[in-house]
């Protein structure tokens, strides 16, 4: 074949590419649900609308300039707490007020196996800014003098796998690879880790949802773990979802692993509830049915579980594209507490704390960080929200805008809002990824808030005694009172 020949070829098919790329690009399911009628505790769900090739809305990062910041709810004021920073994601406040982010990408190679899709696929996320090489680093940040900004940033460990998840107790950091949970000795204030680490587990690696999450029990004596599916329902076979798209719960002690909830796709936050001790996250729900659905959400997760994914979402709504058996424990499905919205990709979250400084009007209530859809027209999320709680503990209303104006109304995004922590002075710290910022939120003029109750309901008292037939019932029971019969 003569070269030229083979020249025209490969510009036919470079042409068909980019042709293909175009149709994606340029595609897709517009909204036409109200955004407040798809979120809040009684979502609206729409029909259904299977998509062979997914909505596809994508919002470039341009990046802050100097003088620009996210827009704060009133009563706020928000400054650059640390910047310049490669791609930071999770954030983790020690107790002596040192803020530890994670630096990282997907790991190299993650993806669908190759092929044209998943160079489209490659191809729409480079554009939102989220692929490159991992940094695969945690970075300690110090605020010395007390002024809301960090002056010392020093990394204290490296030669990492796509870390996420960070957690700290008792001179023992936690870090959640992709692939494995590992524990470093670290004292705080050190400058590095003490030493080499020790395994706590294996996890599933890589996958579409590569981020695995960590929180400690509130006495120290447990680990959780959330790891998210390699993929939207299921559509590589249940066999590649082993390990995945659950949460697991690690005894410290023993070294031993429970599955503590299971069917939730991309689980990603974790926190206790101050109300009832109970833990809490944040999913990411499933795509290609329409940019009306499916809601992710914020929802408890009690022992045992179970959320439906991929056959169920929204606790009775079957996903008829999933060709596999139902299981029975599908009967048994729980129903989300809370919506965020559609494709809003939710992920880091917190409860209000004791000592939090965002004013009265933030005093009873979670703060999610919405790092923003990729697959939805009009765009949902790139902000921060706050849940309202009441006094029981149960999510209620609409969500209220905390941080803003990530969009800019002409297709692009300044940045993209990811994880959420609060700082030791009460201030909330936001990550924002694309940007390589973390944002610091306050009411100055606001005093610490004050300890939220414990909700402490009344049980039976327990039966110290077995009666026998020497027991009484009431004249509506079935069984009645015996005389037992006397030797």
């Amino acid at each position: 074949m003569r070269t030229a020949k083979k020249l025209g070829i490969t510009v036919l098919v470079i042409l068909l590419v980019l042709a293909v790329a175009g149709y994606f690009l340029t595609r897709g399911d517009t909204a036409s649900i109200p955004i407040d009628e798809v979120t809040g505790t009684d979502p609206r769900l729409d029909e259904p609308d299977a998509e062979m090739f997914p909505t596809v809305r994508i919002a470039e990062p341009v990046g802050w300039a100097a003088d620009e910041a996210p827009e704060p709810a009133p009563g706020l004021t928000v400054s650059r707490f640390a910047e310049g920073l490669e791609h930071p994601r999770t954030i983790h406040t020690l107790p002596n007020g040192d803020v530890l982010v994670s630096l990282t990408r997907a790991p190299k190679g993650d993806g669908d196996g190759g092929g044209i899709r998943a160079w489209i696929a490659g191809l729409l996320m480079g554009k939102a800014g989220a692929t490159g090489p991992s940094p695969d680093q945690v970075v300690l940040l110090r605020d010395r003098d007390g002024d809301g900004r960090a002056d010392v940033k020093q990394v204290i460990v490296d030669d990492l796998a796509s870390p996420s998840g960070l957690a700290w107790n008792d001179g023992t950091l936690y870090i959640a690879n992709h692939d494995a949970v590992l524990a470093y000795p670290y004292e705080l204030g050190a400058a590095r880790v003490g030493g080499p680490p020790r395994k706590i587990t294996d996890l599933a690696g890589g996958g579409n949802h590569w981020m695995r999450n960590l929180e400690l029990s509130p006495d120290g004596s447990a680990l959780y773990v959330a790891v998210g599916s390699a993929s939207n329902i299921a559509e590589n076979g249940l066999e590649a979802e082993e390990g995945r798209a659950l949460i697991w719960e690690i005894d410290l002690a023993t070294g031993r692993r429970r599955q503590l909830a299971g069917g939730l796709r991309n689980p990603n936050g974790l926190d206790f509830s101050p109300w009832s001790g109970e833990l809490w996250t944040t999913v990411n729900e499933r795509d290609m049915l329409g940019s009306d659905l499916v809601p992710d959400y914020l929802t408890n997760v009690p022992l045992g579980a179970q959320y439906g994914w991929p056959w169920v979402y929204w606790g009775d709504t079957y996903d008829r594209r999933v060709e596999y058996d139902i299981p029975d424990y599908i009967n048994y499905v729980r129903r989300p507490e809370y919506a965020l919205g559609p494709h809003v990709a939710a992920l880091g979250f917190v409860f209000t704390r004791e000592g939090a400084r965002m004013g009265e009007r933030f005093a009873n209530g979670a703060f999610v960080a919405r790092h923003g859809s990729w697959n939805r027209k009009p765009p949902s999320g790139y902000d921060v929200v706050y849940v309202p709680f009441d006094e029981r503990g149960n999510p209620v209303g609409q969500p209220v805008p905390v941080l803003s104006g990530f969009l800019t109304g002409e297709g692009t995004t300044r940045g993209r809002p990811t994880w959420v922590d609060w700082a030791r002075d009460g201030a909330l710290l936001v990550s924002d990824d694309t940007a390589g910022v973390i944002w610091r939120a306050i009411d100055a003029d606001a005093a610490p808030t004050g300890a939220i109750e414990r909700v402490r309901s009344r049980s039976l008292p327990p039966q110290r005694e077995l009666r026998g037939q020497q027991a009484v019932f009431g004249e509506d029971d079935y069984a009645r009172e015996v005389t037992a019969p006397q030797p």
